[in-house]
């Protein structure tokens, strides 16, 4: 029997929660202009308490794209030009050094945007050689079942708070032409849903390029759930908020978000013939495991990362991207409610991993279009590897 291998994009983008099925209010678009990312580096515990007093604090609407965790981890946080010098007055108070990943994150926003003017509709890899909009994604995919009928088919597992589709594809490229790729088809069924937020991912694009939850929301401006801390696995028992204006709420309930609960209703109905689940996010380049509730290693660790191994380093054979391994909570932080830790603690699925992918941080989250296309193909060479390896195991 073939096994299944379903791959979830889990933009980083918030959650919210509207009394009907379209945005209540009208708002205008977001600017970035004079805003920086700084970075820090804490090197002792003091270091470390100092930054997460900083990240506590709501009233100072301080966007941490990576929070401070752990001694010698990178801290990186995006600041209003307003609260700059209070920030840098901050710093040299409790001397944290620190330096300045971007002076102005409107300008990396405008080259993010800028597509090479050399390619054309006509070129097979032009579609990647800009960030799409919801509408042209899913048309790209309806597409590539249209030509290839005997081997894809689109799926939909639900709808969102904002009623669009969370459509899922089939597919394998490239099947009639390589035999690698036809072998893992034969041995996998492969669902992939490209968009898991479409309504918080349409938002990015239209008013706030940097929203990173979804937008079902009854308050007006604390509107947002993070998705990836609203599923029903140790929910809200560490490293998330109770509060709607945090950027890591978790919702009233476990399963409260209509997305995250299609996950759930389409997977854990037939969880035993899922051998793999993949939620993709950005950025820090890590492949990680089960756990993020707790520093506790899972039962299958050892299996997890001997595939983790293989697969990070057929990535890096690619382009030569560094990824690092290891569970969640260990490499990153305490996170409960994630989609890997019920994939694995719920539905049973083995090899269940988040991927986040390419920077370390010189871009964060405005990772530059033309590298796009590199992310994709070494991300692709590091789940082929993973597939590969599974099947060994089966």
């Amino acid at each position: 029997m073939k096994g299944f291998v379903l791959l979830c994009l889990l933009q980083l983008i918030k959650v919210n929660f509207c009394l009907d099925n379209q945005p209540s209010v009208i708002e205008n678009q977001k600017h970035y202009a004079g805003y920086s990312v700084f970075r820090m580096v804490p090197i002792d515990e003091e270091d470390l308490e100092n930054l997460r007093h900083l990240a506590e604090k709501d009233d100072l609407q301080l966007d941490f794209w990576k929070a401070p965790t752990v001694v010698n981890q990178a801290v990186d946080v995006m600041v209003a030009p307003e609260k700059i010098p209070f920030l840098e007055q901050y710093l040299i108070a409790k001397k944290i050094p620190r330096t300045i990943l971007m002076f102005d994150v409107h300008h990396e926003r405008k080259m993010e945007m800028a597509m090479p003017s050399f390619l054309t509709g006509r070129d097979s890899n032009a579609f990647f050689s800009s960030y799409k909009r919801l509408e042209e994604i899913h048309k790209y995919i309806d597409e590539l079942a249209d030509k290839n009928p005997n081997i894809t088919s689109i799926i939909s597992i639900g709808r969102s708070g904002e009623n669009r589709d969370l459509k899922a594809i089939k597919l394998v490229s490239e099947y009639d032409n390589n035999p690698e790729v036809k072998e893992l088809v034969d041995s996998f069924d492969w669902y992939i849903l490209p968009v898991v937020n479409p309504d918080g991912y349409v938002y990015s694009h239209s008013v706030n390029r940097m929203w990173r939850k979804s937008r079902r929301g009854l308050m007006l401006f604390c509107r947002g759930v993070d998705l990836n801390r609203n599923f029903a696995f140790h929910w809200k028992e560490g490293g998330s908020s109770s509060s709607p204006c945090s950027e890591t709420y978790a919702g009233f309930t476990a399963f409260s978000e209509p997305e995250t609960k299609a996950i759930s209703d389409y997977i854990f109905p037939q969880k035993e013939k899922f051998v793999a689940y993949l939620a993709v996010h950005s950025y820090s380049q890590l492949w990680l495991t089960p756990w993020g509730w707790t520093s506790e290693l899972p039962e299958d660790y050892d299996q997890q990362v001997t595939v983790a191994k293989e697969a990070t380093q057929a990535l890096s054979e690619v382009h030569g991207t560094k990824y690092r391994i290891g569970s969640s909570t260990n490499v990153l932080y305490v996170a409960t409610g994630g989609a890997d830790d019920w994939a694995y603690g719920v539905a049973g699925i083995k090899y269940s991993y988040t991927l986040e992918l390419r920077d370390t941080g010189r871009y964060g989250f405005m990772l530059p279009s033309e590298q796009i296309l590199p992310t994709g193909e070494e991300t692709w060479a590091g789940v082929k590897a993973m597939a590969k390896a599974i099947k060994r195991d089966m």
